[in-house]
């Protein structure tokens, strides 16, 4: 199985891309979509929209794994990543993908065991974790994974409770 997570971004929208084999995990790549911040919104929206098709084709995941973001201040902002996050679900669905949305919490939780771990914490375990070099970087990519991550194992989590219900 091969996952696409991603992190939706105004400016920088970070994906990552792990291939699931049995008990083995292995990131593919991640990293940031970035647009021209001075560009019209539309044309932003237009670009991420196609590297993201790119995207797909090159890896040809089987889901997406997108975080829920929330706003409490900025209502400018919060739309404007509404938008985005339409862009990026329409991308995932003419690709063929089934989308998965986790709030920041459950990917936490589900990557260092605690809802309300820090960046720094995510990013360690996702090191660890998935035996990377280097701690990800920078966060809109760390992000991605880490949703991609959580994708990986609440599903795991799932089928387990699925295969217990059919005893």
């Amino acid at each position: 199985m091969v996952i696409l997570g991603i992190d939706p971004g105004v400016v920088s929208t970070g994906y990552g891309v792990l291939k699931i084999k049995g008990r083995q995990i292995e990131m593919i790549d991640y990293g940031t979509i970035k647009v021209d911040s001075k560009g019209e919104f539309p044309s932003r929206l237009a670009g991420v929209y196609k590297r993201l098709e790119e995207i797909c084709a090159c890896y040809q995941p089987d889901a997406m794994a997108l975080e829920d973001v929330f706003f409490n201040r900025n209502t400018r902002t919060a739309l404007a990543v509404g938008h985005m996050r339409g862009v990026i679900m329409l991308a995932a669905v003419h690709s063929g993908l089934e989308v998965y949305t986790y709030t920041p919490l459950q990917i936490k939780q589900a990557i260092t065991g605690y809802g309300r771990a820090g960046k720094e914490q995510v990013r360690r375990m996702l090191k660890i974790i998935l035996k990377l070099p280097e701690l990800p970087r920078p966060d809109h990519a760390a992000d991605a994974l880490a949703a991609a991550l959580c994708h990986h194992y609440l599903q795991q989590y799932q089928d387990r409770v699925t295969l217990g219900e059919g005893r």
